[in-house]
């Protein structure tokens, strides 16, 4: 029997309506940047209403970033089983709407079923959650995630690096970000301390 070929790398990025859908795209664009990793995108009504008024990008310049791109409606898609091998999901920003959902494992939607598979398959999922302050009903479903497998990551800018600009921020925390699905050396910095004489 001849061996089997290594599966492609894949990531799914799914951008929903919470403010921050520069997260989303630049994780596109971070991805094609570093090449070997096929992106396959998703996007909330809602999401593309936040596209639209905070980075001003049409529909062809955001599906240009990504290798393929599904409908939400699709629930027939190839990110809807299991059998689809990815490296995971990331959904940047997450709304507490989706969150809700992935939760509660309602999988009313591709961005919630692709979630949902993710989980069931023992595969990294991050949520990129978009909201303060926090209410009760946001923690419980955020625990719950977690309580499964999920990750939780609120795109919180780190000020010790001392960024000048908010790309950087925005650069920084989708580094980490990436950097937990450990598809290849690691892009964010690494603290180095306090005392180092490079600082």
């Amino acid at each position: 029997m001849e061996p089997r070929a290594a599966a492609p790398r894949r990531l799914i990025i799914a951008i929903t309506g919470a403010t921050g859908a520069i997260y989303g795209v630049r994780l596109l664009q971070t991805l094609r940047k570093l090449g070997g990793v096929e992106s396959h995108l998703l996007i909330s009504s809602a999401g593309w209403l936040n596209i639209q008024h905070e980075l001003e990008l049409s529909r062809e310049d955001v599906h240009s970033f990504a290798d393929v791109v599904h409908s939400v409606r699709d629930v027939g898609a190839s990110i809807a089983s299991g059998s689809f091998a990815t490296d995971g999901m990331i959904i940047a920003p997450c709304s507490m709407k989706t969150l809700a959902s992935v939760a509660h494992g309602l999988s009313d939607n591709l961005i919630t079923r692709a979630a949902d598979v993710t989980l069931k398959e023992r595969r990294r999922l991050v949520l990129m959650v978009r909201e303060t302050p926090f209410n009760l009903a946001h923690l419980r479903n955020m625990t719950a995630v977690t309580e499964m497998g999920g990750v939780i990551f609120p795109p919180l800018p780190a000020f010790y690096n001392r960024p000048a600009t908010i790309d950087q921020m925005v650069d920084d925390t989708v580094a980490r970000v990436l950097d937990l699905f450990a598809l290849g050396p690691a892009i964010a910095p690494a603290w180095q301390g306090l005392n180092n004489p490079a600082q």
